[in-house]
């Protein structure tokens, strides 16, 4: 399946069984496809795909983000916008890479692929490409290795 960057996808539980010990935000159970992950390819590798997972807990979030702002410059851990017309956490702070193999499917709504604005997706990749970059330099922002896991993935396709 090829990825489109800025739109959503749902991963195989595959995928969280390898990473299992980083505590992932994991695929819900009940018949409910959940999270859904917004996605972008990598500037460095072709192989590997960012997702970054939606919420619709925006007041938890929200309440998060404005205690960091109070002791922050810049707020990595979230981005908000509109999804489907409502409004959407984007959780910068969880965002984990994966391949194609990993993709279950494609998140649709009336057989119709779920669209953002530009500005949105701009926003979400930049944030999150800057959080790439801290974690490489060593400062995690999301509650995992970042890199480690990119390198495992890598190790996977060779």
């Amino acid at each position: 399946m090829k990825v489109e960057n800025g739109k959503f996808y749902f991963i195989k539980d595959e995928f969280f069984d390898i990473f299992n010990g980083y505590k992932l935000m994991e695929n819900k159970e009940n018949g409910n496809k959940r999270p859904c992950y917004f996605c972008f390819n990598d500037l460095e590798d072709e192989k590997i795909i960012w997702f970054v997972p939606i919420s619709s807990k925006v007041e938890k979030y929200k309440v998060i983000y404005e205690n960091k702002k109070k002791v922050r410059k810049k707020v990595y851990n979230f981005v908000f916008g509109k999804v489907l017309g409502k409004e959407r956490a984007f959780l910068i702070q969880n965002i984990f890479p994966t391949t194609e193999y990993y993709i279950e499917s494609k998140y649709q709504n009336k057989m119709q692929d779920v669209e953002i604005t530009e500005a949105l997706k701009r926003e979400i990749i930049q944030t999150s490409m800057d959080v790439i970059k801290l974690a490489k330099k060593g400062i995690n922002i999301p509650f995992y290795n970042i890199i480690e896991m990119k390198e495992i993935l890598l190790k996977q396709q060779n």
